[in-house]
């Protein structure tokens, strides 16, 4: 799925802040992981996020999209949110 740069930045303002951090480069998806803004898409990166639907299946709107690392996404597949990867 290819998403224009306003939605991915709509999306990763959806992200938790990480007190102490830029909020503009580091945020923590719902399993509390570090991702890194410029990281979106990379799966070589262990701070690589992807746009994950909650409702598989769903809609791309804005409140059916949440921002992931990628490897809680990737467990995710299409079922319920699994953390893989979590904060340290």
């Amino acid at each position: 799925m290819t998403f224009d740069n306003e939605v991915i930045d709509k999306v990763w303002n959806k992200a938790r802040n990480i007190d102490g951090t830029d909020p503009n480069k580091w945020k923590q998806d719902a399993c509390s992981t570090p991702m890194k803004k410029d990281d979106y898409g990379n799966r070589d990166s262990q701070y690589g996020w992807e746009i994950d639907h909650k409702v598989p299946n769903g809609n791309d709107d804005l409140s059916n999209l949440q921002p992931l690392q990628w490897e809680n996404n990737s467990s995710k597949g299409d079922g319920d949110l699994k953390c893989k990867c979590n904060k340290d």
